[in-house]
């Protein structure tokens, strides 16, 4: 599995999915470091390849007045620190093509994403850093044309790309995953399901997307049982007060409890 090639990875093993999870933005090194230290902790336990996940900033957003960041260059630091403090690889997503370059000084993943994952000059630009690139379906797209995406960054010379899965567009306000397509990706790269942003409802006449949190524990389930490589969650000791993504975030003292159930699931998986 691709994931062994990022530097600093613990617990890789075929026979675990490996975690994807953090805040869906870094509010500032406090929160980011209590929510890693936690993760950590549980994925120590369990055995699960861990990476932290955090925006260094958020330009996809409805409203002009939505959070947006704390400043890139601080808010990349603070990736850093994580990274250095708990030994854990970092991923955040990149918006520009001058991103890829400055983001890849500080994080060892670059996600492009979903609404970005047919521009060309970013997908080339990420790859070219040579980090692993972490490619978000786009909500428009089919499974099949997933393997367009991945060429894009194994024609430039980088052969570590993921797929990860975050839903399509079922009307105006809702998304739904067809797991049919986890097999079909799977062909082209590692295959990550994101369980938190699939259950997002966008598009709310507030301009603030709204989420089901209650089914991120059914969506994980399924996808593991699926047989997805990995699973992205975002994930806050206080969603009510996140500033960005906290209608669809899990909250942090659940995290245990779920990723023990999906270890259990796993293991069935994998024996069949």
């Amino acid at each position: 599995m691709q994931l062994s090639r990022i530097p600093q990875i613990k617990h890789t093993t075929e026979d675990n999915f490996f975690l994807l999870a953090g805040p869906c933005a870094v509010e500032g090194e406090n929160m980011a470091l209590r929510i890693a230290e936690k993760v950590v902790e549980i994925t120590d336990k369990l055995k699960i390849p861990y990476v932290f996940k955090g925006s260094f900033k958020k330009a996809n957003r409805s409203r002009i007045d939505s959070f947006t960041g704390i400043g890139d260059e601080k808010a990349l630091k603070i990736l850093k620190k994580v990274s250095e403090t708990f030994e854990v690889p970092t991923v955040t997503d990149i918006h520009e093509i001058n991103d890829a370059e400055k983001a890849a000084e500080y994080v060892d993943v670059l996600q492009i994403p979903a609404f970005l994952v047919r521009q060309t000059d970013l997908v080339v630009a990420a790859a070219k850093t040579g980090k692993v690139v972490n490619l978000k379906k786009g909500q428009f797209m089919s499974p099949e044309s997933m393997k367009h995406a991945v060429k894009k960054v194994t024609d430039s010379g980088n052969d570590q790309a993921w797929i990860t899965d975050r839903g399509t567009m079922f009307g105006y306000q809702d998304m739904v995953v067809d797991f049919r397509g986890i097999p079909t990706m799977k062909e082209y790269a590692p295959v990550v399901l994101d369980v938190t942003h699939s259950l997002q409802q966008p598009n709310q006449s507030s301009g603030v997307t709204g989420g089901r949190p209650a089914l991120i524990g059914t969506m994980a389930r399924a996808g593991i049982a699926a047989g997805v490589d990995g699973l992205f969650m975002e994930t806050h000791f206080d969603p009510a007060n996140a500033k960005s993504d906290g209608a669809n975030m899990l909250d942090l003292s659940l995290l245990e409890k779920l990723l023990s159930d999906l270890v259990a699931i796993r293991q069935v998986v994998a024996q069949l």
